[in-house]
């Protein structure tokens, strides 16, 4: 034979070959030995367009909140990472840890250059997961949590090394050691009987009694919580003000009504202490088409996911209702371009470090669940489907993913098109979605998996078991809720959702038993 030649391939046999590593990136050296490159588009989260319509209507359509502007988002400083340390219970924290702390050097921990695989975006996701917003003591302070008497009076669930997981120790250089608040974790943390961590379940931090503690200690004038129950809860524009008739109740009606929120809900800024939500269980959220217990984040893809992080990260407080805003602004002073320290931050997450997070978040998977299946439980899964359970909790998600209208609620003609809705209500406390800045008029119908790990159950966490639901007595109004009650009463029925209540006792001892297999 003489010598090689060239075989001559067709043009496009050339591209097609060579296109796949130009996609991935080719290494130096033989063209045999590239390596693969992990390329990961950052999406630009919070556009004009994309805010318009991605949160649903309030209840009060002409009260819907109104975002800051894409501008103005852009304009506020990314958030610096900095390491954080534990906070240990005064009995459990190390000799000289306090002032071992005070000796270290601020040490920023991410950066997205470094970031090179999806594995090492979800390790990242789940740093800033735990990373606190807030330094300012916003819910607690440094003197709160080295206090023993914290510890006792909210019964503050610890792990088994004595670390209170809610918060973290912040260094931002030699001896300045700022305790952390409002990370996404501080709700989503659920200490386990065991004293191990659940990352991402229903959590179990008891903030509000955490919030009356570090009021009360601090000798908080009525004014000022006054002030700050206002800027979380004030939505002036409801039929009969309910929260600003709570606010001039006076300070003691105010701490008792923060102490009354059980641990498993929180009332988080535009929700209610008077309605508190459930802290959602967001193992499993990837699959879940409506956040928030009223559905008001649409959820149909990772930027919605990361959005809704962004706006939970306190930028609600910028939001406009109608011409009310939670911080007394107006949209003069707003856009003005002076500064506004507004509560927990003045920064703002970047569109990596949300992207991060949101990958985190998704790749949260249950842990073993210790119910095996059984006889049982089998019996269990036949009265499910015979109730018609599955109509509204359908496998494999256990969820619809639908909207149920509230009572009191009238579903607008233009709602049926854009959203998923059920249009029958099962007749639950309406409070939540029809009297707070948060309210849609809709619950969501929430998946029903992990019920073994989760609790306090309903919206409102008002029943601390799942025996309590199916309880007949819940519904008269000399009942005593097991989970939430309002500080301004002894007794009050926990009504809607009676589904199985009529079923005898052997039948929803094997109903629960299903239950808590899923």
């Amino acid at each position: 034979m003489g010598k090689n030649k060239l075989v001559q391939l067709p043009l496009w046999t050339w591209i097609l070959a060579v296109l796949p590593l130009l996609a991935f990136g080719v290494g130096k050296g033989k063209w045999g030995n590239f390596s693969v490159q992990f390329i990961q588009e950052i999406p630009r989260i919070w556009t004009d367009l994309a805010m318009k319509n991605w949160e649903l209507p309030n209840s009060n359509p002409e009260f819907s909140a109104q975002p800051v502007s894409e501008e103005f988002y852009y304009s506020l400083p990314e958030r610096v990472i900095f390491k954080t340390y534990p906070v240990y219970h005064p009995d459990y924290e190390p000799d000289g840890y306090w002032e071992w702390l005070h000796e270290q050097e601020a040490e920023i921990v991410f950066d997205p250059k470094n970031l090179k695989t999806e594995e090492d975006w979800i390790r990242a996701g789940e740093l800033l997961f735990d990373y606190p917003i807030d330094t300012l003591g916003a819910v607690i302070g440094t003197e709160h949590v080295r206090d023993r008497d914290f510890y006792r009076d909210t019964q503050m669930p610890l792990t088994s090394e004595g670390v209170m997981p809610f918060a973290k120790w912040v260094v931002a250089g030699k001896g300045k050691v700022y305790l952390g608040n409002l990370s996404c974790g501080m709700c989503h943390t659920r200490v386990m009987e065991d004293g191990s961590l659940l990352k991402g379940a229903q959590g179990n931090w008891p903030g509000d009694k955490a919030f009356a503690y570090a009021l009360e200690k601090d000798g908080a004038s009525e004014k000022a919580i006054q002030n700050v129950t206002g800027f979380l809860f004030s939505s002036p524009f409801v039929a009969g003000d309910p929260h600003g008739k709570l606010i001039a109740s006076g300070k003691d009606s105010l701490v008792a009504a923060y102490r009354a929120v059980p641990e498993g809900a929180f009332g988080r800024q535009g929700t209610s202490i008077l309605y508190p939500p459930q802290a959602p269980n967001l193992i499993g959220v990837k699959d879940r088409k409506y956040l928030d217990h009223g559905g008001l984040g649409q959820h149909r893809n990772i930027e919605d996911m990361m959005r809704y992080i962004a706006m939970n990260q306190a930028l609600d407080f910028l939001n406009f209702y109608g011409d009310y805003n939670p911080l007394g602004l107006t949209k003069e002073r707003l856009y003005s371009g002076q500064p506004i320290i507004f509560p927990g931050t003045y920064d703002r997450h970047s569109d990596e470090q949300l992207l991060a997070i949101a990958k985190y978040v998704y790749s949260l998977t249950p842990p073993e669940n210790p119910n095996k299946l059984s006889t049982l439980s089998e019996k269990g899964k036949i009265i499910f489907a015979q109730q018609g359970c599955v109509t509204c909790h359908t496998p494999p998600l256990f969820t619809s993913n639908q909207l149920t209208p509230a009572d009191g609620f009238e579903i607008p003609e233009e709602h049926y098109g854009k959203y998923d809705i059920f249009d029958i209500s099962v007749g639950t406390d309406p409070g939540y979605t029809l009297n707070t800045r948060r309210g849609t008029g809709y619950y969501k119908i929430p998946s029903l998996l992990g019920l073994w790990y989760r609790g306090p159950f309903l919206h409102d966490a008002s029943l601390a078991k799942l025996e309590d639901l199916f309880d007949p007595a819940r519904l008269r109004g000399d009942y005593v809720p097991t989970g939430f009650k309002p500080h301004t009463v002894k007794t009050r029925a926990v009504k809607g959702h009676e589904f199985g209540m009529d079923l005898g006792k052997e039948d929803k001892e094997a109903l629960i038993a299903y239950l808590k297999t899923l």
